[in-house]
């Protein structure tokens, strides 16, 4: 199997595109002085992973910005902290100031090139389009949460991202590598709707998982890169 076999990249995007940890992290940080806090980053991140696990399990179809106000809510819970709704509205709001990777424009630049770039992602819409800004390239199909109605890992999103991608753009499932950082999120559920997979490591060399669950059972992985630059410049070898 080779990277230049298949015809699109669908892209899971925040821990992936987004540096979603640092932006939740960043987002945090006025609960943390309201509450006087002494919570570590991973701790923090650990924290609201399995809030936000819970939290897409009871209420599949609730929109990522209110859920995310949600989860911010249980978080301040948590940690003994009394605080205004305003505060959680404005952690749901926050996935706009999220930052790109800073490798990930100049690599979809260069994959755009070369694949359909397709984005299957648990946020909505509108927190898309804004986070869109910073990655520098026109999707070839944009499929989310709120268009699908469930969160990954719902084999529902995969079943949707297969059967939407051959009839919008033409493209079987065998030419299509998903590329995802998330195990739990993108990998399992990819593996069990037979797509071949990319695992983008951004936590390589990090202890713990650590604002995604790890799953019980760790995928096959098909490609392994520790970045979306690692992962171009393989295809460029490959490409000659």
């Amino acid at each position: 199997m080779k990277l230049t076999d298949f015809k699109a990249l669908t892209f899971d995007c925040y821990g992936t595109l987004i540096d979603w940890e640092t932006g939740i992290w960043n987002a945090l940080q006025p609960l943390m002085s309201e509450g006087r806090l002494k919570v570590g980053r991973e701790e923090a991140l650990d924290a609201f992973g399995r809030h936000e696990k819970e939290q897409e399990e009871e209420t599949p179809s609730l929109r990522y910005s209110a859920l995310l106000a949600v989860v911010h809510a249980r978080l301040a819970k948590q940690w003994g902290v009394r605080i205004f709704a305003d505060l959680n509205e404005r952690f749901g709001a926050s996935v706009a100031e999220w930052p790109a990777f800073p490798d990930t424009a100049e690599a979809l630049a260069y994959l755009k090139r070369h694949f359909k770039l397709v984005i299957l992602s648990n946020v909505d819409r509108a927190s898309f389009a804004a986070s869109n800004k910073k990655l520098g390239v026109n999707f070839d199909a944009i499929y989310t949460a709120e268009d699908i109605g469930s969160y990954k890992p719902d084999p529902r999103n995969f079943a949707y991202l297969v059967e939407h991608i051959e009839a919008d753009l033409g493209i079987r499932r065998s030419e299509i590598l998903h590329t995802a950082q998330s195990l739990r999120h993108d990998h399992v559920p990819a593996e069990k709707a037979r797509l071949a997979r990319a695992w983008i490591d951004r936590r390589f060399g990090q202890k713990g998982a650590g604002a995604t669950i790890q799953p019980a059972k760790l995928p096959k992985l098909d490609f392994h890169f520790k970045s979306l630059a690692e992962f171009a410049e393989a295809h460029r070898n490959e490409a000659g």
